[in-house]
Formats: structure tokens, sequence, C-alpha cells
């Protein structure tokens, strides 16, 4: 399993309709993980904005991955990706990519154990509480699932996050944590990361 040196606390996905101007802003406020995110982009629309959300972050230290798409995080030289129940399989990509983050969507302790044992770096967990950001999420699993699961691989909790719940999670046994709307639906989302940030302390 390949462990990155300091994997972050706090991931933002970012989709193309967010305001891609306050990325070095939002690092600079202490948000260390980016997830990029496009499931409607083609191929080219996809990597253009990986590259951008790379060159945009990478120089205040932040970590970039890649949801679904391990083509657009080698193409881009994003840090990783993140594999859902119906992409590739973690262990053809730890094959493919031996030295990039992976990271596995995970719903149970049981899930994580097989996604430790495929290579997986981290487990993406939830949603640990009802989220609107996604359609079709399955009913929240709650800060328990978070204790029952954690100790076999680093859990970045998402689902319904934000400041009070992310602290509650790195309680519950969460490594981090990964938002949306936490900060794309703040009014600052800058202060909003901050808060975020203060929170995982």
């Amino acid at each position: 399993m390949f462990v990155p040196v300091l994997l972050p606390r706090l991931f933002c996905l970012v989709s193309p309709g967010d305001d891609l101007s306050l990325l070095p802003d939002l690092v600079a406020a202490g948000v260390d993980g980016f997830q990029v995110r496009d499931k409607t982009g083609t191929d080219r629309e996809v990597l253009a904005l990986a590259q951008l959300v790379v060159g945009a972050v990478r120089p205040g230290g932040a970590q970039v991955v890649v949801d679904d798409r391990l083509d657009v995080a080698l193409a881009a030289g994003a840090d990783g990706v993140h594999l859902g129940a119906d992409d590739l399989p973690v262990a053809a990509a730890r094959r493919v990519a031996p030295d990039l983050v992976v990271g596995a969507t995970c719903r149970s302790r049981d899930d994580v154990l097989r996604a430790a044992d495929a290579g997986a770096t981290y487990a993406g967990f939830g949603p640990v509480w009802a989220s609107g950001s996604k359609a079709g999420l399955p009913a929240a699993l709650g800060p328990e699932a978070v204790t029952r699961a954690a100790g076999v691989l680093p859990l970045v909790s998402i689902g319904g996050v934000d400041a009070a719940r992310a602290g509650a999670a790195r309680r519950a046994g969460a490594h981090g944590v990964a938002v949306i709307a936490a900060v794309w639906g703040a009014r600052d989302p800058v202060a909003a990361a901050k808060e975020l940030v203060a929170a995982l302390r």
C-alpha cells in the first residue's frame, strides 16, 4: 500500500461551475487537498480542468486527485485518483500507477478492508450525513459507522460535512473530510474553508 507523506485532512471537490479563481486563496486558507469532479465533460474538458486545478494549487503544496479517471490523473500530472464502485478497480489502478494516491469509495468496514487489500491509499467514506450535493445517494451512515470502519485505512468522511461535523468526523476516527457545499455553497468560500481547517485541527 502506498501512503503519501501527508494525506490531506481537507479535500475540496472542484467542478467546472465553481469559482476557480478562488483556488489559490483556498490553499492559503489551509485546504490541502482538491478532488477534480466533472461527470459530464469531454475527455479534453476534464483534462483541462484537472490541469488548471493542479497549476493553481500545487505551488501552495496542496494535493490533487481526479474523480473516476486514472487516465486524466496521469495526463494532468495529478497526485492521485479517486475511484467509485463502478470505476476501474483499485487493484488495476495500483498496477498501472504504483506511486499514485488511490482513493476508494467505501460504505462499510468490509468495503474498507477490500480496498486496503487491493492497494488503496485511503477510503472516501460516506455519506456520513445526508447530502444534497449528489443525487441518488444511499441513506446517511452516521458517525458511528466511521468509528466502526476506522483503523484499516485513513478515512476521509464525505456527505453533509460542515465545520461542526468535520470535528465530529475526526472525533469518530476519520483522518479528514471531503466537502462540496460547505465551501462552494457558502457566502464566503474562503472564510468557510478556514472554519473547516480549524475544526480539523
